[in-house]
């Protein structure tokens, strides 16, 4: 199994209005589609940003699960009403672990 880490830097003042949006919007989608989705995560100390973190089974289904949701037609309507809200975006996808009572261990 892999995890993806999904790290949005977002713009002072919209990390409300970016959960909300993802709420709304994204979730269901990435839900219906990529079914390993563990968790929206914010920060109220240190760097304030805002964390998705993915569990998948591989590259091999991450690869077909990303094409599929870039395909769905409620993808590039969140894509769009997001734009502006994200300063940075880092992605670390390799990160292979075991998943044991609830905590990830690097395998």
């Amino acid at each position: 199994m892999i995890l993806e880490e999904r790290d949005y830097r977002i713009r002072p003042g919209r990390t409300a209005e970016f959960i909300e949006t993802c709420k709304k919007l994204d979730l269901a989608i990435q839900k219906e589609i990529l079914g390993g989705f563990v968790g929206h995560f914010v920060c109220d100390i240190g760097e304030l940003n805002h964390v998705s973190v993915l569990a998948l089974r591989n590259k091999g289904e991450r690869e077909e699960k990303r094409a599929r949701m870039l395909a769905h037609p409620g993808w590039q309507g969140y894509l769009d009403r997001i734009k502006g809200m994200i300063d940075r975006q880092v992605d670390t996808p390799s990160l292979s672990c075991n998943i044991a009572d609830g905590v990830a261990m690097k395998a």
